[in-house]
């Protein structure tokens, strides 16, 4: 049975449910940064996944990934799934900046998170709902 990691329910706020993934938003308002976690219990690796849910996750990227470059006109897109920390598979998006202040590194341990206010939270949940569904 699938259940969301302590630490990424923790760390995000929901956002959408795809056919296969939850997507969460990124407590961190510094980069438009997006998390798919495929809702498959016992899966730490892209390879874990069988053959259909494969092709499913990746064309989930893809949407999320478009949904982020509508919205946020980034200049260019980073997809990982490292799992060193969060050993459940879960796929990061983020949209990245010439300007940022990790570039050109990976946003990881550069400062710490600015977490979204509630307000902020809420307003970037809608707006990337309605990104979503201008591209379905």
């Amino acid at each position: 049975m699938f259940r969301l990691h302590e630490r990424l329910a923790a760390e995000t706020f929901e956002v959408a449910r795809w056919p296969l993934c939850r997507v969460l938003l990124m407590n961190d308002r510094t980069y438009p940064w997006l998390i798919l976690v495929p809702e498959r219990a016992g899966l730490k690796d892209l390879h874990d996944l069988d053959p259909a849910d494969h092709g499913a996750v990746m064309a989930e990227i893809g949407r999320a990934a478009r949904a982020l470059q509508r919205l946020f006109k980034p200049d260019k897109i980073n997809v990982a799934a490292l799992g060193n920390v969060v050993v459940q598979l879960h796929v990061h998006v983020v949209a990245r900046f010439t300007t940022d202040p990790a570039w050109p590194r990976p946003v990881w341990g550069v400062r710490a998170p600015e977490p979204y206010d509630q307000a902020g939270a809420g307003e970037t949940i809608a707006r990337l709902g309605r990104a979503f569904a201008e591209g379905d």
